[in-house]
């Protein structure tokens, strides 16, 4: 098919002018950037195809799962696992393959020639056939002090992976669109009541799911409320402190705290090359992890802003090394 047909030669970046002195370099078959279910399924596959892979796990080893203290919905462990525990089998199951994963994160990209360039921390340059990009996406926070306190202990930035735990509980979603919507009649099925903090006196979600909210008994909006502080102790979350209107303090006791304000796809680096939607997710063609750029390939949420689960991040990872294979063969034989 077209899309796996090379990039026309340019002397292997020749534009990338005379290189630069004393940089260290590198040559790779696989390059995957990033880690978590998506970067270590990857490099899982691409290993057993000899296509010896090279990972470099980025800022955060492991990604967001390692903020997470139990995963319970994850295939393959009927009694649960902590976030950092099933990081840290995916990475020995890919190292035991052959994957070499590596500490560094991309700083720069050149995507305009045949052979893509990256640059990692800023000095050593990598020159890849392939290239997998599993970044992810960071979660919005409202910036105090406290949500980072409980973070992991009360504190979630994912309802579907989280909810379970706070089962006829009290709970409160943060945001006013489409996600903390969502978010709030999902974690409604679920827990006692749910207290939906929106900041302005009306709510951006569409119509259908302003409509989903209002029909939702244990839903209560709060409009015109902001969050000042979470209050909790050694066990987690207890509370919340409100300001309504900008003058009336409020408290709710609570259990647990969403963040329903989006997520921020981590592509800043990548702009100048793939193609993103609005927001800055990148666009795959469908049904595959293919971007706009022949042999580089995005899977896990840094391309999915929709299901943003552990199980669908692997699932595309391993996605992503076929689609890769699949290349580097189409490759060999042209």
């Amino acid at each position: 098919m077209d899309f796996f047909k090379p990039l026309s030669s340019d002397s292997d970046n020749q534009n990338n002018k005379e290189q630069t002195p004393n940089v260290e370099e590198e040559h790779v078959t696989c390059l995957i950037i990033g880690s978590g279910p998506a970067g270590y399924t990857a490099a899982i596959y691409a290993a057993r195809a000899n296509l010896s892979p090279v990972l470099y796990e980025g800022l955060e080893p492991g990604g967001q799962l390692t903020t997470t203290t139990d995963v319970e919905n994850f295939p393959g462990y009927p009694e649960g696992v902590t976030g950092p525990v099933l990081m840290e089998d995916l990475k020995k199951q890919a190292e035991r393959f052959g994957s070499e994963i590596r500490s560094g994160y991309a700083t720069e990209v050149d995507f305009s020639g045949s052979t893509h360039i990256v640059t990692i921390d800023g000095s050593k340059k990598i020159h890849a056939k392939s290239v997998i990009i599993a970044t992810g996406a960071t979660a919005k926070y409202l910036g105090i002090e406290s949500e980072i306190k409980y973070k992991g202990m009360g504190v979630s930035a994912c309802a579907t992976c989280d909810g379970f735990f706070y089962k006829n509980q009290d709970v409160a979603v943060v945001g006013g669109g489409d996600t903390a919507a969502e978010e709030a009649t999902y974690l409604a099925g679920i827990a006692r009541k749910v207290y939906l903090i929106i900041r302005k006196d009306y709510m951006r979600a569409s119509k259908p799911m302003q409509e989903r909210v209002d029909r939702t008994e244990n839903i209560e909006v709060l409009y015109e409320h902001v969050t000042q502080e979470i209050v909790g102790d050694v066990n987690g979350v207890s509370g919340a402190h409100l300001l309504k209107q900008g003058k009336d303090e409020v408290f709710i006791e609570i259990s647990g705290f969403f963040l329903g304000i989006g997520h921020k796809p981590n592509t800043d680096i990548f702009a100048k090359y793939l193609d993103l939607d609005e927001v800055g997710y990148i666009n795959t063609q469908a049904g595959t992890t293919l971007t706009n750029v022949p042999g580089v390939f995005a899977c896990g949420d840094v391309q999915d802003s929709h299901y943003r689960q552990a199980i669908t991040a692997a699932g595309s990872g391993c996605m992503a090394a076929l689609d890769t294979e699949r290349y580097l063969g189409s490759l060999a034989v042209s």
